[in-house]
């Protein structure tokens, strides 16, 4: 079993391959153990043995459900931005050939070379994402270095990214299929925003059923999905097989020379095609690697694929199917059930993004770039599969203030891009640091490698920036201000940690002066929160300066939490005597295990320390934050921290302590 916090880390806390440091806060959780690095007792695990080869199939049609959802549905709208959105090029022969070329060999390079075959390799203790891909890089700079802190800002930057396209994905998702209706009836135009804001609803308010729930449901109804994709588009593609040229990668070379800037400035809208690669990754530690590429390589591509290229004839064969290609591939008597599936793909496609946006937002809380919220977890085989309350609401809010302001699918596809082409730009830099220092390839052909990808993305990138003022503003104010949100939880907890220790004792000196010099000694147990092994905590030394007494039994505490779902109560504990009425205490908890303190202590393997909860009291150390005008952050900034800091879960209700049990020591630290 290797160990995982379930609490706040350490504020200053390194990423992988660097030291931890103990929790200025004193609470009871302390640090994973560093990716890559064997944890405490044991050797580095193994991130996917949770992956059974016998779950494989029921993984992998799992992940269709969740995870391909977002890039599923490309379809509905992609084709449709290319030659009739802002940037729209002509529709010519060569234009929808290029265009094509373009959309099919973004497939190829950005989600299977890139994101399947590399960037999946590049896991953190079986998690993906940009938090993970950063942990991985950041760990190999030297601490206090430029360039760590050039890292860490562009992998904070990179994560705040992904929260604004967490948002656009269901808008325009859910928008654009419920459009359908409109080429169905032009009477059912009125109810479009209604119907999409009811269905956005629904998928929000499911969430807390997990993520294996959500996808053993959802993950039939996109395997359909995609099975339709494909038959539309083969039997598009058999009445004008000459779309197959496309695949001729001169097509998209030449759809460049011929339209110039419009050439390039359509990447905008062929990006809308590839959007979902980086909650491909952000969602492997829900299903694991094998299962994602399994389904990529053998289902979702092939299908993609035929779909756009049966729009593409049906776009030479009949030009007016413009309005709508892809719902004018549909034969008119199925037209109304397609608009049903496409709604309900298009939810799924949601999934992708929401169950990325958690899983992100938990590597951020264990990275100690977030305060601690709730985590439920949903799964007893795959600790990734989670659940987070708080995160979810926002989501909605922001999902249903997005439908309603830009009330169409083509007014969010301005919007969409520049969010996940920067997301992805990050990626490729961030690459180059695993490829060179954790995979130990050479320089130049890591260089190579991640260059050419970065070149990629940042073509990408360059055509979307045109949107800016066109709704792309959006997601760079939600990426700014969760930006500011994770730089100052992450900073204010570098300088309050750099306040309290100057007034750390460390532990064995302090010991030594209690056997020399004991206080008084009333009856009782104390037991201290603390996630560090060698300071005395804080509650510890409040309590002895001010009350001038210590209780006969000292318990300095710490919660660990295991990579197992379940811990049995002979694994739950372990003591060990410090001399002089003090005692070491490690509580395991499995990832689904419920973390009750209480209960946990009156298991009878505590080395012969009876606790009586009526005779036993928890101390906590809790620090308020006075923001003040000294050297530090900027005011605003102190004044935010500490309404994070205010607003964080409680460490009484998270460990199920008895409230009339609990003394909370505080102390004020100006910073």
């Amino acid at each position: 079993m290797t160990s995982a916090p379930i609490g706040q880390p350490d504020p200053a806390a390194p990423a992988a391959g660097a030291a931890a440091h103990p929790a200025p806060d004193d609470d009871a959780c302390r640090d994973a153990p560093a990716a890559g690095e064997p944890a405490p007792g044991g050797s580095p695990p193994d991130p996917h043995t949770t992956v059974h080869k016998q779950s494989l199939p029921a993984l992998a049609l799992g992940a269709i459900g969740v995870v391909f959802g977002d890039i599923g549905t490309s379809p509905l709208y992609a084709m449709k931005e290319a030659f009739g959105g802002s940037h729209a090029v002509a529709l010519s022969h060569d234009n929808v050939l290029g265009v094509l070329s373009l959309v099919f060999w973004s497939l190829l390079v950005i989600v299977t070379l890139k994101y399947v075959i590399f960037v999946m390799r590049a896991d953190n203790r079986g998690e993906g994402g940009i938090m993970a891909l950063m942990a991985l890089v950041v760990g190999t700079t030297e601490r206090g270095s430029r360039e760590r802190l050039l890292l860490m800002v562009m992998g904070m930057f990179g994560a705040a990214l992904f929260y604004g396209d967490s948002m656009i994905t269901p808008a325009i998702s859910v928008l654009s299929a419920v459009e359908g209706l409109q080429v169905a009836t032009p009477v059912l135009d009125p109810y479009v925003l209604p119907i999409t804001i009811v269905v956005i609803i629904g998928l929000f308010v499911v969430q807390f059923k997990g993520t294996a729930t959500v996808g053993a449901f959802f993950g039939p109804v996109t395997a359909a999905w995609f099975v339709i994709l494909a038959v539309l588009g083969v039997t598009h593609i058999i009445v004008n097989p000459h779309v197959l040229m496309a695949l001729n990668p001169a097509w998209a070379v030449q759809f460049f020379v011929t339209n110039r800037l419009a050439g390039f400035l359509a990447l905008g809208t062929v990006i809308l095609a590839v959007t979902g690669a980086e909650a491909l990754y952000a969602d492997m530690g829900h299903f694991g690697r094998k299962p994602i590429r399994l389904a990529w390589l053998a289902f979702v591509l092939p299908a993609l694929v035929l779909n756009y290229f049966g729009q593409g004839a049906l776009l030479l064969d009949d030009p007016s199917a413009l309005e709508h290609p892809f719902y004018r591939m549909v034969p008119g008597w199925a037209l109304y059930p397609m608009v049903g599936l496409a709604t309900v793909a298009t939810v799924i496609a949601s999934q992708a993004v929401i169950s990325g946006a958690y899983s992100l937002t938990r590597q951020a809380i264990q990275l100690g770039y977030c305060p601690r919220l709730a985590v439920h977890h949903t799964s007893e085989r795959e600790i990734g599969q989670v659940y987070m309350p708080w995160i979810n609401w926002v989501l909605l809010a922001a999902v249903i203030a997005l439908v309603l302001g830009f009330r169409s699918s083509s007014s969010l596809a301005s919007a969409y891009g520049i969010a996940v082409t920067g997301t992805m730009a990050i990626d490729s830099v961030l690459l180059f640091f695993v490829f060179s220092r954790l995979w130990k390839w050479p320089r130049p052909v890591a260089l190579a490698v991640s260059g050419s990808f970065l070149a990629v993305d940042l073509a990408f990138f360059g055509a979307n920036s045109v949107k800016l003022l066109a709704g792309g503003w959006f997601p760079v104010i939600i990426a700014l201000a969760v930006f500011t949100l994770i730089a100052t939880w992450r900073q204010g907890r570098s300088i309050l940690f750099d306040r309290l220790r100057p007034g750390a004792i460390p532990l064995e000196p302090f010991l030594a002066s209690i056997a020399v010099h004991p206080p008084t000694r009333v009856p009782g147990t104390a037991v201290f929160l603390t996630a560090g092994r060698e300071g005395v905590p804080h509650a510890l030394l409040h309590n002895l300066n001010h009350n001038k007494v210590l209780h006969e039994r000292i318990v300095l505490l710490t919660v660990l939490t295991e990579d197992v779902p379940y811990v049995t109560d002979a694994q739950r504990l372990d003591i060990e005597d410090l001399g002089t009425g003090f005692y070491r205490m490690n509580v395991h908890f499995g990832f689904k295990d419920s973390p009750d303190l209480p209960a946990a202590l009156q298991l009878p393997n505590t080395a012969g320390i009876a606790f009586s909860m009526m005779e036993t009291s928890f101390f906590l150390s809790r620090q308020t934050i006075v923001p003040t005008r000294e050297a530090g952050m900027a005011l605003w900034r102190e004044k935010l921290f500490a309404a994070m800091s205010r607003n964080s879960a409680s460490a009484t209700e998270f460990f199920n302590i008895p409230t009339n049990r609990v003394v909370e020591l505080g102390t004020q630290i100006e910073i």
